[in-house]
């Protein structure tokens, strides 16, 4: 401890013997750093808050018919976006702020500084934003924050339009796109119809379920045919006495010519089938069947009897009723025998469409498949051009977000600062500390020996005695003058910085 006070004793000794010069280098610091903080311009604040109302009550009334913007991202977008570049460049161009600007790097040079001043802070929960600004100027203030405070209010409103104009636009154009390419479509559709019109489905019937439903139709024909045929010869076996019960003698008939001219067809048709198809095919095998059948009938009719040799069997009530009955009969055959035809013919000619018909359908699947999927794609498109018209009117006509300016921007007649008290005590701390390092670097660059022991420790020498000062009665005079003009330099020193104190406390500065 006595070695540290030793040291503190030795510092104290060395700094007052160069104790003139840390006045002199504290006076000249503080009286130049006072000058420069009261040549400090005033800084004067402007602030505004504005509250944004974000709910409103036509998003639950439009739900479904239009898309509503997410509000609460968009301001906070707009917040983002307020202070960038190009709106800072803007104002500065608005407000004439770049009018001692001769160069771009001078301009550049405005534009950051009042990116740096420029401060815009709020709370999402409660939506009130502050947009503040320090300027030298406080009509300059005050301009620049309304100037944001304009953009931030009008920029919302600017940008739905835009965006809605846009979107409009864009779905305008794919609109176009779209009738181009339905318009394509339906002329291949029709073109397409137009040249295969006998092989289109009809009623959404493939090639596979008309064969299927032709070749139905022509067996159920067939086996009509074969019903009539036997109900007809049944009314001439009647007609012929084979049913009268009496005892006449018959003699055989004539074969039936229609009856061969059916069973010839029926060879010709099986012919045909066998040259395409197996035995076991479903045609062939019905075919098979109904010559079967035919035949059976005709070797029936050569054992039927020749009509009866009484002249006035011709002339009965029943006889007349069982050739009224024949007529029907035959006039039922012939009209299923053209059915049968008809059928037969409808058949064969599916059969030679069986390559080119799936073909045709199948080119028909695809031109009608891209024909929905362009005429659904319009339908959505122009549902959607109508619900972006409705949402730019929305967001246009009413008010979806409400800016209400709670705080208008003013101009400050009391200057926000510098702090020109902090700053002037600090100015007198750092040049009371400039003096007291000055005479310690002067007590280092230029050493001596203050007393015996340091002479000692460092010499390592013993120190015989030493002679002491002998002040006379003018320099005891002289030494106590230069005390009193250095406490009086000090204490003017003092004196001025509470002067200034003073002088800034008078001065209004909040």
């Amino acid at each position: 401890m006595a070695e540290i006070t030793s040291q503190i004793l030795h510092l104290l000794k060395a700094i007052g013997k160069y104790r003139w010069h840390a006045v002199a280098i504290t006076w000249v610091v503080a009286l130049v750093g006072w000058g420069v903080v009261y040549k400090l311009p005033d800084q004067y604040e402007a602030k505004a808050r504005v509250y944004v109302d974000t709910q409103t009550i036509l998003k639950p009334l439009m739900s479904g018919m239009t898309t509503l913007p997410n509000l609460n991202q968009q301001v906070q977008f707009m917040r983002r976006t307020l202070l960038s570049r190009p709106n800072v460049e803007r104002v500065v161009r608005d407000l004439d702020l770049d009018v001692n600007s001769s160069s771009g790097k001078e301009f550049d040079k405005v534009v950051d500084d009042l990116i740096s001043k420029i401060k815009m802070v709020g709370t999402g929960r409660d939506d009130i934003y502050t947009i503040s600004y320090t300027g030298t100027s406080a009509q300059q203030a005050k301009d620049v924050v309304q100037a944001f405070l304009t953009i931030f209010v009008e920029g919302s409103f600017a940008g739905k339009r835009q965006d809605s104009e846009k979107a409009v636009q864009f779905i305008d154009e794919q609109i176009r796109s779209y009738e181009e390419r339905l318009a394509a479509a339906e002329n291949s559709l029709k073109e397409f119809k137009i040249k295969n019109i006998g092989m289109l489905p009809r009623e959404g019937a493939d090639y596979g379920a008309r064969m299927m439903s032709s070749s139905e139709a022509l067996n159920q024909a067939q086996l009509d045919l074969a019903e009539a045929e036997q109900a007809r010869n049944a009314i001439r076996r009647k007609i012929s006495g084979d049913n009268s019960g009496g005892g006449s003698r018959s003699v055989p008939v004539v074969q039936d010519p229609a009856l061969d001219e059916r069973i010839a067809s029926v060879n010709k048709n099986l012919d045909g089938l066998r040259t395409q198809y197996t035995e076991q095919h479903p045609d062939i095998v019905a075919n098979r069947r109904l010559l079967e059948q035919l035949m059976e009938r005709r070797a029936e009719l050569a054992k039927n009897p020749a009509p009866s040799s009484d002249p006035g069997a011709n002339y009965s009530p029943m006889l007349q009723q069982l050739n009224v009955q024949l007529s029907e009969a035959e006039a039922r055959v012939a009209a299923l025998q053209a059915r049968v035809a008809e059928f037969s013919a409808r058949v064969a000619r599916l059969r030679g469409q069986s390559e080119q018909v799936p073909e045709v359908e199948a080119q028909l699947a695809q031109l009608n498949r891209d024909y929905e999927v362009n005429r659904a794609n319009y339908q959505r498109l122009v549902e959607r051009r109508e619900s972006a018209k409705l949402s730019g009117e929305v967001s246009s006509v009413t008010d979806m977000l409400t800016f209400r300016v709670i705080d208008p921007p003013t101009a400050p007649a009391i200057p926000a600062g510098p702090n020109r008290l902090q700053l002037v005590t600090l100015v007198f701390l750092g040049a009371l500390a400039a003096g007291l390092a000055s005479a310690l670097l002067l007590s280092q660059l230029r050493p001596t020996f203050l007393s015996p022991a340091a002479l000692r420790e460092v010499t390592g020498l013993p120190i015989l005695g030493s002679v002491s000062m002998n002040w006379t009665s003018e320099q005891t005079v002289l030494r106590k003058r230069r005390l009193i003009m250095l406490a009086a330099s000090v204490l003017v020193l003092f004196c001025a910085y509470a002067a200034g104190v003073a002088a800034i406390l008078i001065r209004p500065t909040m």
